[in-house]
């Protein structure tokens, strides 16, 4: 188990899901809210389908977490102007607030992360992650195009 390159990128993401946990608890707000608060800060007016894929979680689970989040007030959902059929989701002044606090404290955890690597690891990484990413869904383990050429000296 601990040869195939699966386990280490799982067991990375735990830890790291982790540490974010941790660091949101005082805010009363879990990993998949952050991401909704996250995406939502960066671009009002979204549907929960478009919510749901931007944070790689179901439907059904986006559903629940606009529920939970609207239920608190820090999310709200209206018509779109448009197409009745679509709620578009908004912070709400609550919920803007309670996010930028709540993200100072992931940014945290974001620069310990990043100071680990020299900036040029920090490239090359993400590089290697994109090549994981592709290799996955393009069906393919061919170098991914701009992906960092491997040094042959073990990695980890």
């Amino acid at each position: 188990m601990h040869e195939r390159i699966g386990h280490h990128i799982k067991r990375a993401e735990q830890e790291l899901a982790s540490a974010k946990h941790s660091a949101l608890r005082p805010f009363k707000v879990n990993v998949p809210q952050y991401h909704v608060l996250l995406a939502l800060s960066q671009e009002a007016g979204l549907s929960g389908a478009a919510l749901a894929r931007r944070c790689m979680v179901t439907p059904q689970t986006m559903s629940s977490v606009l529920s939970t989040l609207e239920g608190r007030g820090l999310v709200e959902r209206t018509r779109h102007p448009l197409h009745q059929h679509i709620l578009e989701c908004r912070l709400t002044f609550a919920g803007r607030a309670l996010f930028e606090r709540a993200d100072h404290a992931v940014a945290e955890i974001e620069r310990r992360l990043t100071e680990a690597f020299t900036p040029a690891e920090t490239h090359d990484l993400v590089g290697y992650l994109n090549r994981c990413s592709l290799a996955l869904t393009q069906g393919g383990g061919a170098r991914a195009e701009g992906a960092p050429e491997s040094s042959g000296e073990p990695v980890g």
